[in-house]
């Protein structure tokens, strides 16, 4: 359970540190450029990418079997589909001009935010269960990915005149739940191996739905140029080395 409890403490942290350095990133260059955001949705998604196919889906099925790892994959997929047609959509890339209700628009954002913080939380758990170095390697692109989410959530927040202290504080706040599915991946990760080939196989599902419906189409629509594709291509470069030395 100890082993449990300090998974769940480094899912909190990737999620809190992610999303409030969004938060500083947004304060310290107000409003940064979208070739620099495109490159790192990009990158997000190539390295988050290549942890999945390289490292989750093979986990997972080592730990039980095909039918397993494609199931919890499928189930993955499933559940961000159903939070992205019951909640307010938080698309990073929709939120530029939009100049009316900010204090609305950024909360709507990190409600969002947070629930889809909660399965990647899952993927820190089950991945720690797997290997500690896949853990890891998820906890660190995840904390990553929530930069740009934190600094779509922060700019609204900022332009409706909310307080740096408190725009950190719900920043921050938002990347509370993935403490909470963080402690779900690795306790469930116990259970079985087949429990821990589906919370893979899941996250792995999860996590694709979010590479290919948010993070690429993101990178592609926030800048007309290259910036998102070779962030991408680096991103995935960077998920195999950091796999390898791992």
């Amino acid at each position: 359970m100890n082993g449990v409890l300090q998974v769940s403490l480094i899912g909190l942290l990737a999620g809190v540190i992610g999303t409030a350095s969004g938060g500083i990133v947004v304060f310290f260059l107000k409003n940064p450029r979208k070739e620099l955001l495109s490159f790192v949705l990009g990158f997000s998604g190539g390295i988050m990418l290549a942890i999945v196919f390289s490292d989750l889906i093979p986990e997972a099925i080592e730990a039980g079997n095909m039918v397993s790892a494609i199931l919890g994959l499928c189930l993955g997929v499933i559940l961000i589909l159903i939070l992205d047609l019951k909640l307010p959509h938080f698309h990073i890339f929709e939120t530029d001009n939009e100049y009316a209700c900010f204090l609305r628009t950024g909360v709507i954002l990190g409600l969002g935010i947070a629930m889809h913080n909660l399965p990647e939380g899952i993927a820190i758990g089950a991945g720690y269960m797997a290997s500690p170095a896949l853990g890891f390697a998820l906890a660190f692109t995840i904390a990553l990915h929530n930069v740009p989410e934190g600094m779509a959530m922060a700019g609204p927040l900022c332009v409706g005149g909310m307080r740096i202290r408190q725009i950190f504080l719900f920043t921050g706040l938002a990347g509370l739940p993935m403490g909470i599915g963080a402690f779900i991946g690795a306790y469930v990760g116990l259970l079985s191996p087949l429990i821990l080939s589906l919370a893979l196989g899941f996250a792995g599902g999860a996590m694709l739905y979010i590479i290919f419906n948010e993070l690429i189409p993101g990178s592609q629509s926030l800048s007309s140029g290259y910036a998102g594709t070779f962030g991408a291509v680096f991103g995935t470069m960077a998920g195999i080395i950091i796999l390898s030395l791992l």
